[in-house]
């Protein structure tokens, strides 16, 4: 959970912005609110889909907890800060004074922006990432087989869109606007050690508002990646490695290069941690993924253009608890008392129309079929995965 900044009198109370550390797609920044909630900036259309979203899908859907300020600041030392006034959309519990210090710096001039982060012990489930944090422009690497080597122990990409995003703001002349954050279920939370794959889903990906110059752009993305042939291509991972004790870490732009086959194998490699395959882990995510599709399937109208799907795991195996004490920091404790927790959650619905939309006078017919086709194709990988094809 997120500290609270003393503010000037009158100000009333405001919680301080931390970039979130598990994002490891997308373009717009998330920021961590609280333990259990991000927030994003917000979109009128993802809003208008939250707040009309079907009773079927809510279960495969972040929740939606509201809307809140979030204005740019200068601290006392001249540090660029993001604060968010709770008065407008609170979720329960949020607000809270945590013993996880952030501060948080930028240079405009040079781009860069540094995070100093203090672990204490009542911040479990976070030892393995880094004290320091600071965004690199170097490319993620790979050997002569296309294998990347193992990254730091954090997933640098959320930090980057952290930088853009604080860059943008900070250029623009009215340092005290206020900006509207939609308020979302952080899913990741309950993981001690969260493995993440980002999924883009569909053959499609731009909206029914993009330009023709972007409509072009996207096609082309779709046509030279995974997302033509399979209707799904991987945007970001990262997966706990237990063996070294880090994250391992890739971007979108790898996913945009693999081929159907390398997109398979990277799939198993979502499923290694390292000391084995997590067979145990198929099963879960693909009776998750079959209901899933079974709810689309019935959703008509509904196009989920450049929305992704996250599947999640616990890096944690309960084998490590008797692992040797030579990892510095001992073990987060497991949550519940399956080994095999698995979760499978849309998320990004910016350009996601359906009848009766403010933004889709034009509503289309039937399920989104490229959705669909994106869907059967990664349950056909993961089954042939199972049958150790």
């Amino acid at each position: 959970m997120v500290g609270q900044s003393p503010l000037s009198p009158g100000e009333g109370r405001a919680v301080l912005l931390e970039p979130f550390v598990h994002q490891v797609g997308g373009h717009t920044s998330m920021l961590r609110y609280d333990e259990h909630t991000v927030c994003k900036p917000l979109v009128s259309q993802e809003l208008s889909f939250y707040e009309s979203l079907p009773l079927a899908m809510r279960q495969f859907t972040p929740q939606y907890k509201g809307i809140v300020s979030v204005h740019l600041k200068k601290d006392s030392l001249g540090n660029l800060i993001l604060m968010a006034s709770p008065s407008l959309g609170q979720p329960e519990g949020c607000g809270r004074l945590d013993k996880c210090k952030w501060a948080a710096s930028a240079s405009t001039e040079h781009g860069l922006v540094k995070w100093s982060h203090t672990f204490r012990d009542s911040c479990p489930g976070k030892v393995l990432l880094r004290t320091d944090f600071q965004y690199h422009t170097d490319s993620l690497l790979e050997d002569a087989n296309g294998n990347q080597p193992e990254r730091k122990s954090y997933n640098p990409w959320g930090l980057h869109c952290h930088r853009q995003h604080l860059n943008r703001m900070s250029s623009k002349p009215n340092e005290n606007k206020l900006h509207q954050f939609l308020l979302l279920e952080n899913v990741v939370s309950k993981y001690s050690y969260p493995c993440i794959l980002d999924l883009k889903m569909g053959t499609r990906q731009h909206g029914d508002d993009a330009s023709e110059e972007k409509k072009a752009r996207h096609i082309k993305k779709c046509e030279q990646s995974t997302s033509a042939s399979l209707g799904v291509r991987i945007c970001g991972m990262q997966v706990y490695q237990a063996d070294t004790g880090h994250f391992l870490c890739t971007d979108k732009y790898y996913g945009r290069k693999l081929s159907p086959e390398g997109f398979r194998q990277t799939l198993r490699q979502f499923l290694s941690s390292g000391n084995q395959l997590r067979l145990e882990l198929l099963e879960p995510i693909i009776l998750r993924l079959k209901a899933l599709l079974s709810v689309i399937r019935k959703q008509s109208s509904y196009r989920f253009y450049s929305s992704s799907l996250l599947i999640i795991y616990d890096g944690l195996e309960h084998k490590e608890s008797t692992a040797p004490s030579d990892h510095h920091f001992p073990f987060p404790k497991t949550h519940g008392t399956n080994p095999s927790r698995v979760d499978v959650r849309m998320i990004d619905f910016a350009h996601t129309t359906f009848k009766g939309s403010k933004s889709n006078p034009t509503p289309h017919d039937g399920p989104d079929h490229g959705y669909i086709f994106g869907l059967e194709n990664l349950i056909k990988i993961l089954q042939s995965l199972s049958e150790g094809k």
